[in-house]
């Protein structure tokens, strides 16, 4: 008897609680939580879709709750767009929620085209509305217009100028014997299926300034993709591409910073080229020359095949784990032959006042890799340069070098990715390198007559 009595009661219960969940709580002391109050997109560029972001909305009560109404406030005239279950629209009536049960709320905006040259703001809200009550999340977003070049080759002579940046889709090309000149402060953004080829000459005339220096990057500028490495292709330079000079330049995030294809001819001064997954610089059998160069947390930092004559001053050349990838090759690799191993062709390459520099692991077992193939002629240099390998390789020749030493970067923090290779006052970098004719470092700052090993003089 007194078990029926206790089933009965149990049923009961089980059978109120059950009710009371199917109930709509009419309360207005009744609320809900959101998973954002704000929801802030990075710039978008005027006639190109943002990333779509999420906002959910729980009801956190011990009853169903109906939202009388989900607006979004600009109505039909807001950039932005919502997504409520799948259907879109500006305003939704009578959405209800099982008790302990969310909601998605998808949002996405499309900056306009203006007469504006700096980024604007954009701005609406979505008013939540139940049992009497009102919520309120804030949408903001940056709009920035932009030239848009989709499968444009450049066939005349043509300078860019810092009036607006210029997006590139799809494909972009420099074609032979035309000359593409970019001034100081221009941003070039690449979509992921766009290379930048050249075939015929690329001048940039970046400056010291950060506002003046010319970037090379993804059009991907929102969270987390604005960081991710191998968003865009690259720069590629053709056989027979010459007179290519990059002053300033900021190279980032591409699949590999630059390619140089047979006898093509390159130089970077003052550049950087960082957070690249194939390589920073991959050449074939080219001339190029590097002066005050970083080339930094790359797969492959420099990697040069098929012979070449390559020419690296005041460079720091370095590689360390990220949250992207894992440090697990040379940071530095030569070889007079091709790919296929069978393309053999003179190879002369000087490395003067560099770093070359890994972290340590079992991965790598050593940050320069000298491959001579064949009787072609080979003169691979080091010069009071610091290098992180256990052995000389008999095929080259080192001059006043450091072995195994820590450069002592400023700030090296593998777990936040951040990184800052200037060096610091007790470096062994610092005025252990030979006077090289060049007289600014990186930062454009003046070098002294005994200056320091890489890319950045040391600030006492």
């Amino acid at each position: 008897m007194n078990r029926l009595f206790l089933l009965t009661i149990t049923t009961l219960l089980f059978f109120i609680s059950s009710c009371t969940k199917d109930k709509f709580i009419t309360d207005k002391n009744a609320f809900i939580v959101t998973s954002d109050t704000a929801l802030h997109f990075d710039t978008v560029f005027s006639a190109a879709g943002s990333v779509t972001k999420q906002l959910k909305i729980f009801n956190i009560n011990d009853q169903k709750l109906r939202i009388s109404n989900l607006e979004l406030m600009g109505g039909n005239n807001s950039f932005f767009k919502i997504n409520v279950s799948g259907s879109a629209g500006t305003m939704f009536n009578d959405i209800d929620l099982a008790a302990g049960d969310s909601l998605y709320v998808f949002v996405t905006v499309n900056a306009p085209a203006n007469n504006q040259q700096l980024p604007f703001l954009i701005q609406d809200s979505i008013r939540i509305a139940f049992n009497g009550n009102t919520q309120y999340v804030q949408l903001d977003a940056y709009g920035q217009n932009a030239h848009f070049l989709r499968n444009v080759s450049i066939t005349h002579d043509t300078t860019w100028t810092n009036d607006l940046p210029y997006v590139l889709l799809d494909s972009f090309s420099v074609a032979a014997d035309a000359t593409l000149t970019i001034e100081k402060g221009v941003r070039i953004f690449c979509h992921a299926n766009t290379p930048f080829y050249v075939d015929g000459s690329l001048r940039v005339n970046g400056d010291k300034d950060t506002a003046d220096r010319v970037v090379f990057a993804s059009d991907r500028l929102d969270a987390p993709y604005k960081d991710q490495p191998g968003t865009w292709e690259g720069l590629y330079f053709g056989a027979g591409s010459s007179d290519n000079v990059l002053n300033y330049t900021l190279i980032k995030n591409a699949k590999q910073g630059i390619a140089a294809d047979n006898a093509s001819r390159v130089s970077l001064n003052q550049c950087i080229i960082d957070n690249c997954p194939a390589a920073g610089i991959i050449a074939y059998n080219s001339t190029l020359k590097a002066a005050n160069c970083l080339i930094s947390n790359c797969s492959s930092n420099v990697y040069i095949i098929g012979g070449g004559n390559y020419a690296f001053a005041q460079c720091t050349i370095a590689s360390y784990n990220t949250q992207y990838f894992y440090h697990q090759y040379p940071v530095l690799s030569l070889s007079s032959a091709g790919s296929s191993g069978t393309d053999i062709n003179p190879l002369r390459a000087v490395f003067r006042n560099c770093i070359i520099y890994g972290e340590s692991n079992n991965a790598v077992a050593g940050e320069i890799a000298v491959d001579r193939q064949g009787n072609s002629a080979f003169d691979v240099v080091f010069e009071h340069t610091l290098y992180s390998s256990p052995a000389e390789n008999p095929s080259a020749t080192y001059i006043n070098c450091l072995t195994l030493n820590d450069p002592f970067f400023k700030t090296i923090d593998t777990e936040k990715d951040n990184f800052d290779f200037h060096l610091q006052p007790s470096s062994p970098c610092v005025n252990a390198g030979a006077p090289s004719g060049i007289n600014i470092d990186l930062d454009g700052n003046p070098r002294d007559a005994q200056p320091d090993i890489g890319c950045y003089e040391a600030k006492p």
